[in-house]
């Protein structure tokens, strides 16, 4: 398995490259410049491992919701290395990055509140449990909401310990006087190191799409008519 991962959803600009159980990776903090950026980045993993882009098994990708900008890069750029190299694709949300990370960090952790600054005061939420695997699984659908409409599953009421995960959390404290966490990182962005494993199953049941369907989602409808305070979202 020869995974090729990409992240532009957010300041952190990030490539892994996943050979089986081996990972190499890349990553920048950027305000701006990820375009520039990432493609350097896929070269130097592909050069390092001696691995040209025609035998990878699947590209995959955060495919939002995030930045407005940094999510249509990171969906157009896998569409042209895919294309060009006549490999599937595999949309990764990255929320689902997110709690991974949380997860990660945190092992005693089996679910994990996302909470990704928005702008316009509003959160990107979506809520995640531990599968057997150890891999972060969706247990509702992604919104986006104010901080103070976020809620939690019902079925999580009694079950603990809850983890808060994301930059809404720093950017929004009332998220944290609203919601009973027992942790809560609040400085975690999506990387595609996350993306590339929780990329490994999808590909293996074949739920893998052509270059094409290398898809942004944003979750706000108004997207291409952002503020000016926000026009990375």
């Amino acid at each position: 398995m020869k995974v090729l991962a990409i992240d532009t959803a957010s300041a952190s600009c990030s490539a892994a490259l996943l050979l089986g159980e081996h990972l190499l990776q890349r990553e920048r903090l950027l305000e701006r410049g990820h375009a520039e950026a990432i493609l350097p980045m896929v070269d130097e993993l592909l050069a390092e491992a001696a691995v040209p882009l025609t035998a990878l098994t699947a590209i995959a990708f955060g495919r939002g919701p995030g930045a407005f900008t940094g999510v249509r890069l990171a969906a157009s750029v896998t569409q042209g290395l895919a294309f060009g190299a006549g490999v599937p694709v595999v949309p990764v949300s990255d929320l689902q990055a997110i709690a991974q990370r949380a997860l990660d960090t945190e092992r005693a952790i089996e679910r994990v509140l996302v909470c990704a600054d928005a702008r316009m005061h509003e959160v990107y939420r979506g809520c995640f449990e531990r599968s057997p695997e150890g891999l972060a699984r969706a247990v509702d659908a992604e919104e986006v909401l104010q901080p103070a409409a976020v809620r939690l599953p019902a079925l999580w009421a009694e079950r603990r310990p809850l983890a808060g995960a994301g930059s809404g959390f720093a950017a929004y404290p009332e998220l944290r006087s609203g919601l009973t966490l027992d942790v809560i990182l609040g400085d975690l962005l999506p990387h595609a190191a996350e993306i590339a494993r929780l990329a490994v199953p999808e590909v293996v049941a074949g739920r893998f799409f052509q270059a094409e369907q290398a898809l942004p989602v944003y979750l706000r409808d108004d997207v291409t008519r952002p503020s000016a305070g926000a026009s990375r979202n």
